[in-house]
């Protein structure tokens, strides 16, 4: 489910300097999400300093990486974010990324994603693990893969770019949020979305059904996480939202959004309304 017409806050955390809200926003998943020559990544120095973090223990699972590990860690370079528990296919049909593949088919089925900007042709250095859930090989050697994505990472050092990338990544985590009330907070992003999707269907002429439950019991954290994979078209703002550092800004930072978002919405309703045959 992707968000329309997301409006970013001029007041928010700041991005890099080439980012630009455009509202409406399209939805990423309806483009074929595989790397063409146009938007390799830059190697080595495009790899830029951010501020970085991860997930909530929501994994909770035994074999979770710890954030002072290193790894290695085979690395995809894409035009859009990852975000951990988000669902994302995609279809392999370069020969280096074919390797990579047939790779990962006898090891641990998981490789990283890095946001490259189709404009500066550089890469984030914050990424996330997708871990391939589902798979089919085709005849002509490309792969159909269902990923899903958990840890987030900081890559650190490249080790080869030949055949693929490689790099050195280190896990990140989410700073506590000390008295912030998350739930409280998790609880008002969740009231904006449906404000959102339900102006939305209005103006796309849907029916104006009550929207259920979005949190689905999920911890702040995750949730977090959902709402900005929700953010589809704004991959700049989406990396900003993988970066920061704890569960309480990512959620601000979001409510600021959705706020302005449902105030452009309420105006162009109100548009509507005023000029029904201008929509």
């Amino acid at each position: 489910m992707a968000l329309p017409h997301v409006v970013s806050s001029p007041s928010s955390t700041s991005l890099s300097p080439s980012f630009k809200s455009k509202p409406p926003f399209h939805s990423l998943r309806s483009l074929s999400p595989t790397l063409d020559n146009r938007r390799r990544c830059k190697l080595n120095s495009s790899f830029r300093c951010s501020s970085s973090s991860f997930s909530e223990k929501h994994h909770n699972n035994a074999k979770s990486p710890k954030s002072d590990d290193i790894v290695e860690l085979p690395l995809f370079p894409l035009p859009l974010v990852l975000f951990p528990g988000a669902i994302l296919p995609l279809q392999i049909f370069e020969f280096r990324y074919r390797i990579m593949m047939h790779t990962l088919l006898q090891s641990d089925l998981r490789f990283g994603v890095v946001y490259s900007d189709s404009v500066s042709g550089s890469a984030a250095e914050v990424g996330c693990v997708g871990e391939v859930v589902k798979h089919e090989r085709l005849v002509d050697d490309r792969f159909f893969l269902i990923c899903k994505g958990q840890e987030r990472f900081r890559v650190t050092n490249v080790v080869r770019t030949k055949p693929y990338l490689v790099g050195e990544v280190t896990w990140l985590e989410d700073r506590p949020s000390g008295e912030e009330n998350l739930d409280s907070l998790a609880n008002e992003v969740e009231v904006l979305m449906k404000e959102v999707i339900r102006l939305s269907n209005r103006l796309n002429g849907k029916a104006e059904k009550e929207v259920q439950d979005l949190r689905r019991n999920q911890f702040p954290t995750p949730f977090s996480f959902f709402v900005g994979s929700t953010f589809e078209g704004a991959p700049r703002e989406q990396q900003a939202l993988l970066e920061l550092e704890d569960t309480a800004a990512r959620l601000k930072r979001e409510r600021e959004t959705l706020r302005n978002t449902l105030n452009y919405l309420t105006a162009a309703s109100a548009v509507k309304d005023v000029f029904p045959s201008s929509s």
